[in-house]
């Protein structure tokens, strides 16, 4: 560092990455300000400076063994390697220079008078970190695996039995399902679904309630997901939709030789069940194989994949569930927690992988959920936000990952001239048959729908409940004395 540069800093003054200290300081006091700034984003501390930006210059003879052997080496654990440097100032004055970088193995204690004390800073303030600040930074470098603590007041029966059997048996193919309780306490536990408690009862674990819990934000209130959307480009006290959604995170599947096939949806299905009236545009016209095309606002694939990140990669220290707010230009999902580890939006955009929930990444890629590679941003959403011409956000603060995409600008052509220009239908098909006979005679009976146009009576029905629910059908009147009404041709 240059002196010009050393005096700018100085005349800017004290902030999060900026302490002035005397050289005459106690060690165990230097070792609670290298410790706040480590457990934040590092900085400088200047020895030889005081408070009011006065330069008095260092005093104590050999400082910099004195900083290395005994305030870093005694009072500051983890270890941390500093930069050390002396600027000679004008008039022959030197100030040290102590360089704390952005450390990972958060969080950072003093260990003195037979304690370890974590400390964070708060603007130009260093203070003890509360409880839940010392399991954030734990979380944020990796060092606490919050998805594997304990839950209190759950136990076995607070899991889906049917829903972890279809895991192993149907999506691991594991030949020895446990047939008793005491099996499966064993076998979650090794899975890291349940732990023990701190009574004698085993409990469930955040990883294994989330993904498998029943009523999942009854005992975990962080684990579902808050879903508003709002007529307007800002959030307003009137909501479309304002709701919490409580699941698992899996869906059951019914496995077979075809492939595999959902029989009962979890958070991510639900979610994205919930969310299509208002991100979808549904044509009042159908195409030739009697189908309204959904038009999606925003890419269904991008949609998806920034979901399941919000909900693997979020900081279970955080007691705020994953937030999903729809606006008339933008939705914006935001995860609670700062990027794991060193991570940050430009190594994420490149395809650098990082995973804070191991366990529940490695189940969802289990069932597919989750890009094999772990590179979904890379591969999916960038990609399809690019097709659509769609504008996005990433924005990574240090308590959530925020992502905005805009409205597809490429479809906003395609939506118009889909719900204004009428579409020729087919006949070749059986609904179109059904409509032409319909047409012919509105006062038709089923049975002489089958008989025309060759299907069962059930096909018959079938046919019509969905043309009736596409908005192409409307029956008039009751069952005997009513009539067919074609809406559209």
């Amino acid at each position: 560092m240059k002196q010009d540069e050393l005096i700018e800093i100085i005349t800017n003054g004290e902030n999060s990455g900026i302490e002035f200290k005397l050289d005459d300081i106690r060690p165990e006091q230097l070792a609670k300000e290298v410790v706040a700034l480590a457990n934040l984003k590092g900085g400088h501390i200047l020895l030889g400076v005081a408070d009011d930006k006065t330069i008095t210059g260092i005093t104590r003879s050999n400082l910099s063994e004195w900083v290395a052997d005994t305030v870093f080496g005694r009072y500051v654990h983890p270890q941390i390697l500093p930069y050390y440097q002396e600027v000679v100032m004008s008039g022959g004055k030197r100030v040290a220079v102590i360089t704390i970088g952005q450390e990972v193995l958060k969080p950072y204690v003093v260990r003195a008078n037979d304690r370890e004390t974590a400390y964070v800073r708060i603007g130009n303030v260093t203070r003890p970190a509360t409880r839940e600040q010392i399991l954030m930074l734990g979380a944020a470098s990796g060092a606490v695996h919050t998805e594997i603590m304990p839950v209190n007041r759950t136990s076995i029966a607070s899991l889906d039995q049917a829903r972890l059997e279809n895991y192993l048996r149907d999506i691991l193919r594991d030949p020895e399902v446990p047939g008793e309780k005491e099996g499966w306490i064993t076998r979650l536990k090794a899975l890291g679904f349940m732990t023990d408690g701190v009574a004698d009862d085993p409990v469930c674990t955040i990883a294994g309630l989330v993904l498998f819990g029943i009523r999942p934000r009854q005992t975990l209130k962080q684990s579902g997901i808050r879903l508003m959307f709002f007529d307007s480009n800002d959030k307003t006290y009137q909501a479309q939709l304002d709701r919490f959604i409580d699941a698992p995170m899996v869906g059951r599947f019914q496995v077979g030789k075809t492939g595999k096939s959902l029989i009962d949806a979890g958070l991510i299905e639900k979610t994205l069940e919930a969310m299509e009236p208002f991100v979808t545009l549904e044509p009042n016209t159908i195409d030739e194989n009697f189908r309204r095309e959904k038009i999606w606002f925003y890419p269904y694939e991008a949609l998806r994949e920034l979901l399941i990140n919000a909900l693997v990669h979020r900081d279970w220290s955080r007691f705020v569930d994953v937030e999903i707010a729809g606006y008339r230009d933008r939705l914006e999902i935001i995860s609670p927690g700062a990027l794991p580890n060193s991570m940050t939006v430009e190594k994420m955009l490149a395809g650098q992988r990082s995973a804070r929930n191991h366990i529940i990444v490695e189940v969802l890629r289990d069932y597919g959920y989750v890009d094999a590679r772990g590179m979904g941003v890379r591969t999916k959403v960038i990609p399809a936000l690019k097709v659509d011409d769609a504008h996005s956000l990433f924005d990574a603060t240090d308590d959530y990952m925020k992502v905005v995409v805009g409205k597809a600008s490429g479809k906003t052509g395609e939506i118009t001239a889909k719900v204004s220009v009428k579409t020729t239908r087919s006949v070749g098909k059986t609904s179109g048959k059904i409509l032409s006979a319909i047409s012919d005679n509105a006062n038709i009976t089923i049975p002489e729908v089958a008989d025309l146009v060759g299907v069962t009576q059930r096909s018959v029905e079938r046919n019509l409940r969905k043309l009736q629910q596409e908005g192409v059908l409307k029956r008039v009147g009751g069952r005997k004395h009513g009539y067919w009404e074609v809406t559209e041709r």
